[in-house]
C-alpha cells in the first residue's frame, strides 16, 4: 500500500486525478482544463463510496464524480491546500477479477466508514507492456468529511490531534501501519476464502524473521524511461546501490561464518603481553636491587 497525497502545493489537481485513475472525461471548473482519459480499457471498475451510516438520496451530486471533485476543490481555500489523498493498493493476481474487486470494495468501505470520507474506487488491470502480476487498485479520498450538509472538517490523516484521540485513531505513522495491517488481514481472508495457500505480511522481512534484502523500488518514471530505450540515471543509481548493500551483507555472511578463534583469546593474548612486561620490569628491578646490595655491601666492608 502507498498512500500520496494530491495537493496544489505541488501543482496537482484532484480533478485531473479523478480523471485518470476512473478512465474519465472530466473538466476542472478551478482551472478551466478538460482531462480526457476516456480511451482507457484497463479500468474495469469504478465505484463511489460513502460511509454507511450516510444516506446517498439527501446528496446525490456526490455519485458523480465531476461534481463531486469540483466541490472537494471548492471547499478548499489555501493555494496550498491538501485537496485529496490517494490509498494505492496492490491486488494478488492469484484471485479472481471478482475476488479482486471485492477485496478492493470492502478495503475502500473501511476506509470510507474510518474517516467518514468518500472514496472514489478504481480498480485498474496490468498495462499490456508490464508485469501481468501488476492488478492494482486506486483509492481516491477526500480530505474533508462528508456530511449531508456537503463537505465538512478535514478528516483521515489530516485531522487533528485531539480530534484524533477523540475518535480512537492514531497518530501518524501508527496510523498508517494499523491500516496496512487491516489491509493485510483483509487480503489474508480473501485468498483463504478462495483456497489459495498464499499469505501477504504488512510487516517489514527484518520484523517477519526473513534473512534477506528486498529488492530495489523503481520509480514509475523510471520505469517509463527504460521502456522508451532512455537511460535511467536514477535506475542506475538505485541498482547500484542496492547491489552494494547485497554485496556488504554477503561479506558480513562471509565473515560471520568463517573459523574463528575462541572468545578471550585476544584478551589473554594482551594479558600475557602484559604479564611478561611486568615480570621483566620485575625482573630487573630485582637484579638492580641484588646490585645495589652487593655495592652496598662492600662498601660497608670498605668502611670497616
Amino acid at each position: 500500500m502507498q498512500i500520496t497525497s494530491i495537493s496544489r502545493g505541488a501543482g496537482r489537481s484532484v480533478v485531473a486525478a479523478a480523471a485518470y485513475r476512473a478512465g474519465e472525461r472530466l473538466r476542472d471548473e478551478r482551472s478551466g482544463r478538460l482531462h480526457n482519459h476516456s480511451k482507457r480499457i484497463d479500468v474495469p471498475h469504478k465505484e463511489i463510496l460513502l460511509p454507511k451510516d450516510l444516506d446517498v438520496n439527501q446528496i446525490p451530486w456526490v455519485k458523480e464524480r465531476a461534481e463531486l471533485w469540483n466541490a472537494a476543490e471548492r471547499a478548499e481555500r489555501r493555494r496550498d491546500a491538501r485537496v485529496g489523498r490517494e490509498f494505492q493498493i496492490g491486488l494478488p493476481h492469484e484471485l479472481s477479477a471478482d475476488q479482486r474487486r471485492e477485496l478492493a470494495r470492502a478495503f475502500s468501505q473501511e476506509l470510507a466508514d474510518r474517516y467518514q470520507a468518500v472514496v472514489d474506487l478504481a480498480v485498474h488491470e496490468p498495462r499490456p507492456a508490464g508485469d501481468p502480476r501488476n492488478h492494482h487498485a486506486h483509492l481516491l479520498l477526500t480530505s474533508r468529511e462528508i456530511t449531508v450538509n456537503g463537505f465538512g472538517a478535514k478528516t483521515g490523516l489530516d485531522l487533528s490531534g485531539p480530534e484524533r484521540a477523540r475518535r480512537g485513531l492514531l497518530a501518524g505513522i501508527p496510523e498508517i501501519k494499523a491500516v496496512r495491517e487491516r489491509l493485510s488481514a483483509l487480503t489474508n481472508e480473501a485468498l483463504q476464502g478462495a483456497g489459495l495457500d498464499v499469505t501477504v505480511d504488512h510487516r517489514t522481512l527484518q520484523a517477519q524473521g526473513i534473512d534477506r534484502l528486498p529488492g530495489p523500488h523503481f520509480p514509475y518514471s523510471a520505469i517509463l524511461e527504460e521502456r522508451r530505450g532512455v537511460r535511467s540515471e536514477v535506475s542506475e543509481r538505485i541498482r547500484a546501490e542496492h547491489l552494494k548493500r547485497v554485496q556488504a551483507r554477503h561479506m558480513r555472511s562471509i565473515a560471520q561464518e568463517s573459523p574463528r578463534e575462541p572468545a578471550g583469546v585476544d584478551a589473554v593474548r594482551r594479558q600475557a603481553v602484559q604479564a611478561w612486561l611486568q615480570l621483566r620490569s620485575e625482573n630487573a628491578t630485582s637484579q638492580q636491587h641484588a646490585a645495589d646490595q652487593a655495592r652496598a655491601v662492600a662498601d660497608d666492608d670498605l668502611a670497616l
